[in-house]
């Protein structure tokens, strides 16, 4: 059985989703013959740290309706998948640091599929996190769960399913918390969701999973090494594109994105109706994604019918981009303007100006922009992949891009995360490091074995290989690729600080056989999932444990 079906029948098991169920299934201090004690999600610890939580009192209650959906994306394509109320983005949330979110999931899925939410990017309680088993047990259809927990931290994030590869359908929506003392000057606000698009168009993501699992070790090769499905990274590609800071791409184009046909090739008599071969790019050191999306939406929307944000010459808005794709990195850039990088994952960063950004899976950038008189094409570049999603900003008159534009920004200046520097008042004061963990990003595309520390995590068995660490702790991660495919990787119910300066992030980039070093406080007890944002790769098996010892 996959690991799908495996989880669908361990969450059969375990009954209608809610603490009681979780604490049913795992005892109060996590402890299991055999196994080191653990802080259970639900303990008295994690109860008395969600205490300590900057409280408004405030809260706010909102119903997220999970069901099949006929969805618009614009140009007369309709999309057949599922959604939250009816949409896609589903309806962002919106409230203010300290303020408490009450959501009810009403799961009303079909086909017997169980469900959750992950709240991408928020340190909040650990039984609130969303993750079956791990967390709690899923939502069973026809079943609800409220999610209540208090969002102390303002930024950009957003919320998805952590199921399977739910990720990869209609099931996500913004989730902004604002700052009540915000120190940034702008006139208005622009949310932008990047997307690559399949579902109800070509297949379902459970379909591209079952292909490109099983695809690769189908397909005869002639003996060609398949750990990646291009051309292997130079030796100058660098870790988080460290060494690419403030590097001037103005000279020529980067994107590297001969793509060869998948549709039509085969092995073993399996046709490749989903897989991307030759999808390479130098910013991500090689081969940039797996699979072949037939649509890349801003706002859920084709280029062919975009979005539009009306704004006037000389106002200064704020941009909140968020990645909420499935195997797709975007190089993103505004027409005829510069963006003033002013955040990343919801924390502040000394502000830098450039022409573009790459948002990897699950990463989000704030930036400002001082709009111009005309129109403009906001656009998303797939990465490696020879497709583009677009937006439109409109400020005077004129007449629309074609849905190919190729803005000049998207070849300029582009800094790398590791470039930019956390603001003075988020950065992790200094402190010696307690534990240092070396986490291993393994496997091959070739096999699809996808692991940390050579281990395919196990649905069936969460707690069974734990990254162990303590209340308190001061913890340096070091990821390792040793693979020749990059992962934009995400700690949940924790934001870290890439190197000793570098930003505050929940999700970063670690290109092909590079290493990345960050810090975290170990100050939010709990079981937390470390994993892969690419859906796929998840979902096959680069995922891990962070345990809080009892």
């Amino acid at each position: 059985m996959n690991s799908i079906n495996r989880r669908s029948v361990l969450l059969a098991g375990l009954g209608v989703a809610g603490t009681g169920a979780l604490a049913a299934c795992s005892s109060g201090s996590g402890k299991s013959s055999g196994s080191p004690s653990l802080v259970s999600p639900n303990s008295k610890v994690v109860a008395a740290t969600d205490k300590k939580r900057k409280n408004t009192g405030r809260v706010q209650n909102v119903t997220l309706t999970a069901a099949s959906a006929m969805l618009d994306l614009g140009g007369g394509m309709m999309a057949k998948s599922w959604a939250f109320s009816g949409r896609t983005p589903g309806k962002e949330i919106r409230l203010s640091a300290g303020d408490t979110l009450a959501a009810e999931l009403s799961n009303q899925l079909p086909d017997k599929t169980t469900t959750s939410i992950h709240w991408h990017g928020i340190a909040l309680r650990a039984d609130m996190d969303g993750v079956p088993p791990a967390t709690q047990a899923a939502v069973r259809p026809g079943s609800n769960f409220t999610y209540r927990f208090i969002a102390d931290a303002p930024g950009t994030y957003f919320f998805h399913p952590h199921v399977g590869v739910q990720l990869d359908r209609g099931l996500y929506a913004p989730l902004i918390v604002e700052d009540p003392k915000e120190p940034l000057s702008y006139d208005d606000e622009w949310v932008v969701v990047l997307d690559d698009w399949v579902d109800g168009v070509t297949g379902t993501p459970d379909e591209v999973f079952a292909e490109i699992k099983h695809g690769m070790g189908g397909m005869d090769m002639g003996g060609m090494d398949m750990g990646n499905s291009s051309a292997s990274p130079s030796s100058s590609s660098s870790g988080d594109m460290g060494d690419m800071g403030g590097m001037d791409m103005s000279g020529g184009s980067m994107d590297g994105m001969s793509t060869s046909p998948s549709a039509s090739s085969s092995g073993g008599g399996m046709s490749m109706k989903f897989m991307l071969m030759g999808a390479e790019s130098k910013l991500l050191g090689g081969d940039a994604g797996d699979v072949k999306y037939p649509y890349h939406l801003v706002n859920g929307r084709v280029p062919a019918d975009p979005d539009v944000y009306a704004g006037k010459p000389g106002k200064r808005v704020r941009l909140r981009i968020i990645n909420a794709g499935g195997d797709t990195a975007y190089r993103v850039a505004l027409g005829g303007h510069k963006m003033t990088i002013t955040h990343t994952d919801g924390f502040p960063v000394q502000h830098q100006k450039v022409d573009a950004l790459l948002v990897g899976m699950g990463e989000r950038y704030d930036v400002l922009v001082t709009l111009a008189d005309g129109v403009f094409p906001l656009v998303a570049l797939a990465e490696g992949k020879n497709a583009s999603g677009m937006a439109l900003v409109r400020t005077g008159s004129g007449s629309a891009p074609k849905p190919t534009v190729h803005p000049a920004e998207l070849n300029g200046v582009i800094l790398a995360a590791s470039q930019l520097k956390a603001a003075g008042d988020v950065r992790l004061a200094s402190k010696k490091t307690d534990q240092v963990h070396r986490i291993e990003l393994t496997g091959s595309m070739g096999k699809y074995n996808w692991g940390i520390n050579g281990k395919r995590f196990d649905m069936n068995d969460p707690t069974a290989n734990p990254i162990l660490v303590e209340h308190g702790q001061r913890v340096r991660l070091d990821f390792v690729n040793k693979t020749t495919m990059w992962h934009p990787m995400h700690l949940h119910g924790h934001t870290y600080q890439l190197g000793t300066g570098g930003p505050r992030k929940d999700t970063t980039i670690v290109l092909p056989r590079k290493t990345v070093s960050v810090y975290l406080d170990a100050d939010n007890p709990g079981q937390w999932m470390l994993h892969c944002h690419n859906a796929y790769h998840g979902e096959a098996g680069m995922m891990a444990l962070v345990a809080y010892q009892a």
